[in-house]
């Protein structure tokens, strides 16, 4: 496992929809406009998958450090957008991104792959503030609004 970890936010019915793509394609394909930190993630990383900590986001508030990451999963690699989509359509796309129709024709600059997605139990839940910052990673004066590296929380289990 590599020495660092990705900490995203992402809406809360994406994840719920997302999980079951993740289950049955073997991954969930998020979106971000974030390439050349995936672009960096993908050099750093190799072929190895690195952990995910995610925070239900809410488009229209803005994001605290008491956000409370409760889904994690493996990140295992990112693909740019093809003219704004993915290139295998909605395929690996949480099926909820159907009701905001430029998340899948333009809006994203990334697709970034996420398999074994799954919600933490409520008492390995934890606020983001909990999480160290590292260089070029987030700062916790300015809670992240997108993707961001973090050292990997040795805290929680990660699936297998």
């Amino acid at each position: 496992m590599k020495d660092f970890a990705i900490l995203a936010p992402v809406p809360l019915r994406h994840l719920e929809t997302g999980q079951t793509i993740a289950e049955e394609k073997g991954f969930v394909a998020f979106g971000s406009r974030k390439w050349e930190l995936f672009r960096d993630i993908d050099e750093r990383r190799g072929s190895d998958p690195v952990p995910v900590v995610i925070y239900p986001s809410h488009e229209d508030d803005p994001a605290k450090v008491s956000a409370m990451v409760s889904w994690i999963g493996w990140y295992i690699g990112s693909e740019e957008a093809h003219n704004g989509r993915h290139s295998l359509g909605m395929e690996h796309r949480p099926p909820s991104t159907e009701a905001n129709p430029s998340d899948n024709k333009g809006h994203w600059a990334v697709f970034w792959h996420v398999r074994q997605l799954v919600p933490l139990a409520a008492s390995d839940r934890f606020p983001i503030s909990k999480l160290p910052t590292i260089k070029g990673g987030w700062r916790k004066n300015a809670p992240p609004r997108g993707p961001e590296l973090v050292p990997v929380p040795t805290f929680i289990e990660f699936p297998e």
